[in-house]
């Protein structure tokens, strides 16, 4: 974790409970992040809070030191049964959701909560198997949280903490009908703390904070700017022809220690990393559809190092906290204005330095006026000479299969209609 975006804050200066520094510790924290300096002493004390947040400023370890220290002061119900979770943790993607659970794994090794996982995609009946040992700490997304609950498996009668983690980005993917029903069936929110964080604190995200909790207050840190310094933008005018060229002549002269190649569509992904392999560049492509079990396969070849090229989609924006990403390349500039800003903040995690390289292309040029009124400021431009494209390696194009291998004859004298 680097100096730079730590505060004076000790987390010894709190209160917390022995097994709890323990894990602190173990984890290599010593000094809190600004939203964790802020936010800690307002929830530690039993407060609700509306934290604005970006992914990699330590919000996840500010809501878990918390749920872990409201719970360790507090005894159970009596009537609770073991199917019924003290703390739910919600957060919109599965990929966010198993790096909150693997971080609460570190933070409490030494606590005697058994934590639980639910997400789309993994088998019903290991999640009908978590509930029938036991949960206490149940981290899920919107709509598999909601299949456990429909199935009896499980029910949110003892729920003493509730958090909700990228507020905004529920409302984007249309979630929050699922939060309101599941928050709508918990405990009264002045029998339980409520934590919710969000990229952004607009009226909606605001509007559903002050309805579902106890007079959370407010909290954001200047670290909680769009335009963070840390990161070196670029923008470089390129013809559509002239993309892949200059990506490759970039990854040659820069030699990113890992990368993550942000694209539009699943097709362009796929053939950016046809092209990418073609040019003896490891790269791994995840869209949307891909499985589950690749999708993590192919994350972890891209942490492990097996890869260095993540050509992704906008599912890759939000929730993946992937350390040393030294680049994020827009190789095509996103529809939406916010999403650039998440794009980005893949790199520069905890400290750290990034560079950020947007390709404003032919295609997607429009858009730009629109992310730098977002952002508040212009995106330095970059001159694309002959020098810096790199010729690709040509890549065979499949032909599609044709019946008796023999391509279809137009009948002598017969013209194909223009309509």
């Amino acid at each position: 974790m680097a100096t730079a975006h730590l505060t004076t804050t000790n987390f010894s200066t709190f209160n917390l409970p022995e097994p709890l520094i323990k894990g602190i510790t173990k984890a290599g924290f010593s000094f809190c992040t600004p939203i964790q300096a802020a936010t800690l002493p307002i929830s530690l004390q039993g407060q609700d809070v509306a934290g604005q947040a970006q992914t990699g400023t330590g919000k996840t370890a500010a809501f878990l030191v918390a749920t872990f220290n409201h719970l360790l002061n507090r005894p159970p119900s009596k009537s609770r049964k073991t199917h019924e979770p003290r703390a739910l943790i919600v957060a919109p993607t599965r990929e966010l959701a198993i790096q909150i659970f693997k971080e609460a794994e570190v933070l409490g090794e030494f606590l005697p909560f058994r934590l639980g996982l639910a997400y789309g995609g993994s088998s019903m009946h290991q999640q009908r198997e978590l509930f029938t040992h036991g949960v206490d700490i149940l981290i899920a997304t919107p709509g598999r949280l909601i299949d456990c609950f429909r199935q009896n498996w499980t029910n949110f009668n003892a729920v003493e903490v509730m958090v909700l983690d990228e507020a905004d980005r529920m409302f984007d993917l249309g979630f929050i009908k699922q939060i309101r029903f599941v928050l709508r069936r918990l405990p009264p929110a002045t029998q339980r703390l409520n934590l919710l964080f969000s990229a952004t604190l607009s009226y909606r995200v605001m509007e559903l904070a002050y309805e579902h909790m106890n007079h959370p207050q407010r909290v954001s840190t200047s670290e909680e700017r769009t335009d963070k310094p840390r990161i070196t933008e670029q923008a470089y005018y390129v013809a559509n022809n002239e993309k892949l060229p200059l990506l490759l002549g970039i990854i040659r002269d820069a030699a990113p220690q890992r990368a993550i190649i942000f694209v539009n569509t699943k097709r362009v992904g796929e053939e950016l990393g046809h092209q990418l392999s073609a040019n003896n560049l490891r790269a791994g492509v995840l869209s949307g559809d891909v499985p589950q079990q690749k999708r993590m396969s192919l994350l972890n070849q891209f942490k492990n190092g097996e890869i260095d090229f993540l050509v992704a989609t906008d599912v890759a924006a939000r929730g993946l906290h992937i350390p040393e990403v030294s680049h994020v390349f827009n190789y095509d500039l996103p529809q939406d204005s916010e999403e650039y800003v998440h794009r980005i903040g893949r790199t520069a995690r905890i400290g750290a330095e990034g560079v950020a390289i947007s390709f404003v292309c032919e295609e997607y040029a429009y858009h730009l006026p629109d992310i730098e009124q977002y952002i508040g400021h212009k995106i330095p431009p970059f001159t694309v000479t002959e020098s810096l494209l790199a010729a690709p390696v040509p890549t065979e194009r499949k032909r599609s299969p044709r019946r008796g291998g023999q391509r279809p004859r137009r009948p002598s004298g017969q013209r194909f209609s223009k309509g």
